[in-house]
């Protein structure tokens, strides 16, 4: 009986290193999608405007630089795109918050700054999936548009 409760609890060790390995994949996904949704779903109310560095519109009156957020959700039973749509939402529903406390009514020149490394696309955002939790991290300027 004690033999086979050792085979067993050496079974059990044998299999907590695959478990315990975290994954952290790096995705590159599209931008204005997410955006599109979230205005659609009403999450994002429409008044504030998002634009990705080097997309930013002539004339824009920065109000505050270097907003930053970061935002995690439970990526468990999802698919990393999923599961980064969600995290970006966040971020951006954060962003807006922010935006219209500073009297502005875009955000603009966001960046992906996840753990404070800076990726820049006019088109895409940075987010980190793993098997539990998917994150994305913004840095962006506070605006007005005329």
């Amino acid at each position: 009986m004690k033999k086979a409760i050792w085979i067993g609890a050496a079974l059990m060790l044998c299999a907590v290193p695959g478990v315990s390995q975290a994954r952290d994949t790096t995705h590159y996904l599209p931008f204005e999608q997410v955006v599109a949704e979230a205005t659609a779903s009403g999450k994002l109310d429409g008044s504030v405007k998002f634009y990705l560095a080097g997309m930013t519109p002539k004339g824009a009156q920065v109000i505050r630089r270097d907003v930053t957020t970061s935002k995690k959700t439970n990526a468990f039973n999802k698919t990393d795109e999923g599961a980064c749509s969600w995290a970006l939402q966040s971020a951006l529903i954060g962003l807006q918050k922010a935006a219209l406390a500073a009297g502005a009514n875009a955000v603009v020149d966001i960046t992906s700054n996840y753990k404070h490394v800076e990726y820049k696309d006019s088109r895409k955002y940075e987010c980190h999936a793993g098997a539990i939790m998917a994150g994305v991290a913004l840095k962006a300027n506070l605006a007005k548009l005329k």
